[in-house]
């Protein structure tokens, strides 16, 4: 099987790729594909490709991947703020990507996507249904929201076999901050476990959907082996997680981490970030992905935990 993963420098793109050479997918080729040459793997092929350009998608595809990871974005934040570039990379290079896969008779590979729960509006109910209209809030969303869109149509048309995954926000987030709205979220956490300061944008009030990165990493290798035909017409899936309040989180990191680490976040109110993220979703039933095998973390101690284990400098301690 040849594997081709877009967006492979990125976090999720390296915890993915680790995975899979560690195993976790049987594969005779891997490409990795980002504006940035990913770093380079054993059995892998690493190549810098920017999906917007000029023939970038006929080029990923002429050796006819069988598996196509497509998580190449332009995150919230930045999206909101370069409106261009956002509907250049989230829409206009997956279009371009199905387009260049649909023009090769006889081919039809499996597409993973990763979607976002963006693509909801509220005013929500407490649990967001499957089946909750798309009414995005965000330019970001509305992206996804389309994109999402079109990788159902496509797969109607037999074009490609894809499957949509509406992540929810991904925590912790190892390493430097991106320019993702949710980044927050992470660094609040990642940066007292570090012995750094760090600052609260929005009101501990606020209740978010939340997974680890390594039950992302699950979430697109389930994927990626899914039988395709039980999820009809509608190829996105809101993917299952945990509902935390900010207040709920950093009462987390008070059990783990203890006072010391919570007395390095400062709140100091951000209108930009709490605009974008005050609408976005509380919690999700996620009913069908999780009668799909999806699983995620059930408190936010574990997700705590796993960044300890996975990713922390110094380990779990």
């Amino acid at each position: 099987m040849h594997i081709l993963i877009l967006g492979a420098a990125g976090m999720l793109g390296r915890k993915l790729t680790a995975a899979i050479t560690g195993g976790a997918l049987a594969f005779d080729r891997l490409t990795l594909a980002d504006v940035v040459v990913p770093a380079s793997v054993v059995g892998g092929t690493s190549l810098a490709v920017n999906l917007t350009g000029a023939g970038a998608a006929e080029q990923l595809v002429q050796d006819r991947p069988d598996l196509i990871f497509h998580l190449a974005a332009v995150v919230s934040g930045e999206a909101e703020a370069d409106l261009a570039k956002g509907y250049a990379t989230n829409l206009d290079a997956s279009r371009a990507l199905f387009d260049a896969i649909a023009a090769q008779p006889g081919y039809c590979p499996r597409v993973v996507f990763a979607s976002s729960l963006a693509v909801f509006g509220a005013p929500f109910p407490k649990l967001i249904p499957d089946d909750f209209h798309l009414t995005p809030r965000t330019s970001y969303g509305t992206q996804k929201a389309m994109t999402e869109l079109l990788l159902s149509d496509y797969s109607r048309r037999g074009l490609l076999d894809g499957v949509a995954l509406r992540l929810p926000t991904i925590c912790i987030r190892p390493g430097a901050p991106n320019r993702a709205a949710s980044g927050f979220y992470s660094s609040i956490l990642r940066e007292p476990l570090n012995g750094l300061p760090a600052t609260l944008p929005v009101r501990d009030s606020l209740r978010h959907w939340f997974a680890s990165p390594r039950a992302a990493t699950g979430f697109f290798l389930r994927a990626a082996t899914l039988d395709t035909s039980a999820l009809g017409p509608s190829r996105a899936l809101s993917m299952p997680g945990l509902s935390a309040s900010i207040a709920e989180m950093i009462e987390a990191l008070r059990r783990v981490a203890g006072q010391k680490a919570v007395d390095l976040i400062t709140y100091a109110p951000d209108p930009v970030i709490q605009a974008i993220v005050e609408p976005w979703a509380e919690a999700c039933a996620a009913t069908r992905a999780r009668s799909l095998g999806f699983t995620a973390e059930t408190s936010f101690d574990q997700i705590i935990r796993i960044y300890l284990e996975d990713d922390h400098p110094g380990g779990l301690s």
